[in-house]
């Protein structure tokens, strides 16, 4: 008879609760692989507990709450697994537990209100305000102004409901930190929640300017999801019964520019870097990183590939991503020397076969990804009369992904861009960019490009199924 194991536990396994002084919506493995973690090994990490809330599915509440919110990181590295506990999360909500959100904002005790939501949960319209005619963000504000305490969906409604509860307990000043790839994500959010807010009370602005700092960071561990054979391997290596381990590599990066009036975890002293402009980081990254991602993602399961480190084992899909940091390299705002650092680590990073980051999962809200990763250096290229097929390449993946090759679609504007790439390839470029870089139209030199590039991409397809 096989002898249950007990459950992970902070009395066996985990240090104490700390106090709530941090609460984070939009957990995930991500979050609990970076912010988490670093809160975990800040030298105060006793005073500072995070009260984090699952987005729209409750699955992670419901996993972490029979074990005290207590998980274990797996850093997958070569030649072997490690694995620790975090016991930074003090309390793990479902998104619809509002009273909860409600009553963490009120307390004077709370310094932060960080979220990871991805680049689709800051309800954004394209000239980068809010989405105001989108259904939930319309029905959200028509709950918020009959009751300020209603249950909310999206982000920016949540943290207006959030602040109205907060001023009206005259609870003092938080920093508001966003820790999603978007590039200058905190001015973006805090545009985003202001627009809800001006729509909601006009007089809650000037609490806002008076009490909330907005702080920006860029983020970067790349964090697959989790799977049985993560909980098998916690298992056998630990001796305890973990439901929601999270895998990880063991890079890990997090630069983060802003005031904190109510303070803040001593970050700094666990590897957070603090700056006075995020701007050269994130672009940095999201550029070589998350666009060299975004192609493997669109062109690389066109070729069948499932992972990172598979695709980047193909030397055509390898080729592909150096001809890509070829040309967004040379417009960083970066010195040759930090560049070719930088991608030599990234190829190391993409090249571990012990983190199983799936395409399929990078190649989520393309529409949200391709007009900040790829798009720019496309844009600065065509600016300068050129048009290297490093930068062609990722849109015409994308296009022929949204046409039905490769990686299955989703998106948070899947009716939109679906509909706008039906037709040939020449229509659907042309349609998308209208959609969501009419600056870049007219320009025939640039869908032909596409156009002659799918067709590459396509016979390759073909290739690779024979």
């Amino acid at each position: 008879m096989t002898t249950a194991l007990p459950r992970l536990s902070r009395s066996a396994h985990g240090r104490p609760a700390a106090p709530v002084r941090i609460v984070h919506l939009g957990i995930g493995n991500f979050t609990r692989a970076h912010q988490a973690w670093y809160t975990e090994h800040a030298p105060d990490a006793g005073e500072w507990g995070i009260a984090a809330f699952t987005g729209r599915r409750p699955d992670t509440a419901e996993a972490l709450a029979p074990q005290d919110g207590l998980y274990t990181l797996i850093t997958r590295r070569a030649e072997g697994d490690a694995f620790e506990v975090i016991s930074s999360l003090s309390a793990v909500h479902a998104a619809a537990e509002t009273a909860a959100f409600l009553d963490y904002l009120r307390a004077p005790t709370t310094a932060i209100l960080t979220t990871t939501v991805t680049e689709a949960g800051y309800m954004r319209g394209a000239d980068g305000h809010l989405a105001v005619d989108n259904a939930d963000v319309a029905a959200d504000i028509a709950a918020l102004q009959a009751d300020p305490t209603a249950t909310t969906r999206t982000t920016p409604a949540k943290v207006v409901g959030g602040f109205l509860a907060r001023r009206a307990a005259g609870a003092g000043a938080l920093t508001v930190l966003p820790c999603d790839n978007l590039p200058d994500n905190g001015p973006s959010f805090r545009t985003v929640v202001q627009d809800l807010a001006a729509r909601v009370d006009p007089t809650l602005q000037a609490w806002m300017d008076e009490n909330v700092a907005w702080a920006t960071s860029m983020v970067d561990r790349i964090t697959p999801a989790t799977t049985d054979a993560e909980r098998q391997a916690v298992a056998d290596s630990e001796g305890y019964e973990d439901a929601s381990p999270v895998p990880t590599e063991p890079f890990s990066e997090w630069v983060v520019a802003g005031a904190f009036p109510a303070g803040r975890p001593a970050w700094d002293a666990a590897g957070v870097t603090l700056v006075d402009d995020v701007r050269p980081f994130e672009q940095r990254k999201l550029w070589l990183l998350n666009g060299s991602h975004s192609l493997m993602a669109y062109a690389a399961t066109i070729l069948g590939h499932e992972t990172v480190a598979d695709a980047v084992a193909d030397p055509t899909v390898r080729g592909w991503v150096e001809e890509w940091w070829d040309v967004a390299g040379p417009n960083l705002p970066l010195s040759a020397e930090e560049v070719t650092s930088y991608r030599a680590a990234l190829l190391d990073r993409f090249s571990n076969p012990r983190v199983r980051h799936l395409l399929a999962q990078i190649a989520a809200d393309g529409s949200q990804k391709i007009p900040v990763r790829i798009l720019p250096a496309l844009r600065l290229e065509r600016q300068a009369g050129r048009l290297p097929d490093g930068a062609v390449r990722p849109l015409a993946a994308w296009v022929l992904h949204l046409q039905g090759h490769g990686a299955p679609v989703k998106d948070a504007r899947q009716d939109d861009v679906v509909a706008a790439a039906q037709g040939d390839v020449a229509a659907a470029t042309t349609a998308l960019l209208r959609l969501l870089a009419p600056d870049m139209l007219p320009d025939d030199e640039l869908v032909a490009a596409v156009v002659a590039k799918a067709e590459e991409l396509r016979a390759q397809e073909g290739a690779a199924g024979r």
